[in-house]
């Protein structure tokens, strides 16, 4: 009878987790868009909101700008300066590989040797490549992007609006000085 107990215990708890994990609100959902052109998707783009961390911490006027490499990796250098416009300009160079080719909206970047993390293309403006939501497996990275150094006030507050839906703390979100 304690075994059957026991095991009844289990299956209650392993079903409130399931429900507990199945729960929206403490989710984030990591959907990616569908049909990335990665050749439209190259080029520059400003930084226009972000979680900080402490690698782009105190960096304002900041961009990324991603150009293919003869490997077929894409070259990543993210550029910004410290604290004012004026300030110090700081570079990143990194590397971006493609895992499965069938799906170009599921990067893995790389700033420091072999260690990759996610980037994941969660939003994308498919038409005219304007404006771009990117996260990570994880709740602590998201950044919203535009081609211009600025967004209309209705288009941003659209994409937190779906990052929020997400399971994101958008109240966490800075926005970038750009010039």
């Amino acid at each position: 009878m304690k075994k059957i107990l026991t095991v009844l215990a289990y299956i209650c708890l392993c079903s409130g987790g399931f429900i507990y994990a199945q729960n929206p609100k403490t989710m984030t959902d990591r959907s990616t868009v569908s049909g990335v052109d990665l050749n439209k998707y190259l080029g520059k783009w400003y930084e226009i909101a972000r979680f900080d961390h402490s690698f782009e911490r105190g960096l304002v006027g900041t961009t990324a700008t991603y150009s293919l490499l003869p490997d077929g990796k894409i070259r990543v250098v993210n550029e910004g300066f410290k604290y004012s416009l004026n300030g110090k300009h700081k570079v990143a160079q990194g590397k971006a590989k493609i895992p499965d080719p069938s799906d170009l909206s599921k990067l893995k970047v790389s700033f420091f040797l072999n260690f990759y993390a996610d980037y994941l293309i969660m939003e994308l403006d498919q038409v005219n490549y304007q404006y771009a939501m990117i996260g990570s497996s994880s709740d602590k990275y998201l950044w919203i992007l535009s081609r211009t150094p600025s967004l209309p006030d209705e288009l941003y507050d659209m994409l937190v609006q779906k990052a929020k839906k997400r399971g994101y703390n958008t109240e966490a979100l800075i926005k970038v000085v750009q010039p």
